[in-house]
């Protein structure tokens, strides 16, 4: 059983799956999960493989949700985008890294709003 964390964590990648598919992804894999790591989503615009954080926040008190990405979350996406790469036999293939930011704070008194940004190319690979 989920937590209330956890599970607005699943939420909050089912919305952003969504909207990546309004956007023209197709997804390929959703919490994606190996002994090196997670990846929240793993996708495909037109040729490149996209490897996808998804940060969500509650409110606007840790600040911006596309900011959330550290160097060290960065380097353990970069182990597991590898590891997949490698493991699917696409290791030449095009790929990049996309954080997609969803910020469900109030907009208004009573009033709630839900932005979401698709930031391509957040990082590049992390993992020397």
């Amino acid at each position: 059983m989920l937590n209330k964390q956890q599970q607005f964590g699943r939420e909050s990648e089912s919305v952003a799956a969504g909207h990546l598919k309004k956007n023209g992804y197709k997804i390929l894999e959703k919490s994606y999960y190996t002994k090196l790591g997670e990846i929240d989503i793993i996708a495909k615009e037109n040729d490149t493989i996209v490897f996808v954080e998804v940060k969500a926040r509650k409110s606007g008190r840790f600040g911006n949700p596309k900011y959330a990405v550290t160097f060290k979350k960065q380097r353990k996406i970069s182990m597991v985008a590898l590891y997949y790469l490698k493991s699917t036999g696409q290791s030449n293939a095009k790929a990049r890294f996309d954080v997609v930011a969803i910020n469900s704070a109030q907009s208004a008194p009573g009033v709630k709003g839900m932005e979401i940004e698709i930031i391509k190319n957040a990082f590049e690979l992390a993992y020397k």
